[in-house]
């Protein structure tokens, strides 16, 4: 088993309508409980980080890490750019190994979007790997990524297509009323609006922000259309809320094999919760 391109797994996905869960992770103990829980439930997987993350834990041991967990649980893996925006960042990252990238112009000009996006494409396919943009914005939090909401702007149908004509992207990541973060309401999705660009367009579609998102609402998504979901943080509440909860239990714990214990735990049950709602169980 090894590294992989989504764009396989995302076209299969599409064409029997279930979504790819692309979950972010953050260290060595994220990474451990999605690939043990979608080995166990044969789910294709994509592991997304952010350039956050990436600082973080370093390119090289998120890529040694995934290589060993594929290896070890025989699944294959996409390891993935969530939210790069950076030309130069994403071409080293290609060129250590790195086959799967969203680069992120939303906050560009159309024309600017699209000048980017298509220089990242231009590199990203020599070496087959495939590329998520996306179009419109959400609002919200993403690490240190900040939009406003009143400035988030919903997809635009028909300038999805040529978006996707101009630059030959590989999925789209729509913005029709999810956002980064926790909601502060239940959020009003535009499945009209999904509909309408899913049957102008044949690429698969990436719903971002899903946190939070009520699961009938991710599966209408899903039947609408949805090939790939984004789930962050959802799952970073589960495992440090039950982090928490054992040191207030237990003081005095300073051992990180019995304390990161009920937190991979917890994280397990939100990821176990997602493939069901993605109805990629068994897919592998």
């Amino acid at each position: 088993m090894s590294i992989i391109t989504s764009h396989n797994m995302l076209k299969k996905a599409q064409h029997e309508h279930y979504a790819v869960p692309a979950f972010n992770i953050h260290n060595l103990e994220t990474m451990q409980v999605i690939v043990e829980t979608v080995a166990e439930l044969q789910s294709p997987v994509i592991l997304a980080g952010t350039p956050g993350t990436y600082c973080y834990a370093g390119t090289e041991n998120i890529i040694a890490i995934a290589e060993a967990l594929s290896k070890k649980h025989k699944v294959p893996l996409a390891v993935h750019l969530d939210h790069h925006e950076e030309y130069d960042d994403i071409v080293e990252k290609i060129n250590s190994g790195i086959r799967s990238v969203m680069i992120d112009g939303s906050h560009f000009s159309f024309e600017e979007n699209i000048a980017l996006v298509k220089r990242v494409v231009d590199y990203a396919h020599r070496y087959d790997v495939s590329v998520e943009a996306e179009l419109g914005r959400l609002g919200g939090v993403e690490d240190d990524l900040v939009v406003d909401a009143k400035d988030a702007l919903y997809t635009n149908p028909k300038q999805a297509i040529e978006f996707i004509e101009r630059t030959g992207i590989d999925s789209l990541a729509i913005a029709i009323g999810t956002a980064h973060g926790l909601y502060k309401s239940e959020p009003k999705l535009d499945f009209d609006r999904l509909s309408e660009i899913r049957s102008m367009v044949d690429i698969p579609l990436v719903l971002h922000g899903a946190s939070g998102v009520p699961d009938k609402d991710v599966r209408e998504c899903i039947q609408r259309g949805i090939c790939k979901v984004n789930v962050a943080t959802e799952l970073k509440i589960a495992f440090s809320d039950a982090l928490k909860h054992y040191f207030i239990d237990n003081p005095n714990a300073n051992d990180p094999r019995h304390y990161m214990k009920p937190a991979k735990a917890a994280m397990k049950e939100v990821v176990k919760k997602i493939i069901t709602t993605c109805g990629c169980a068994g897919k592998l």
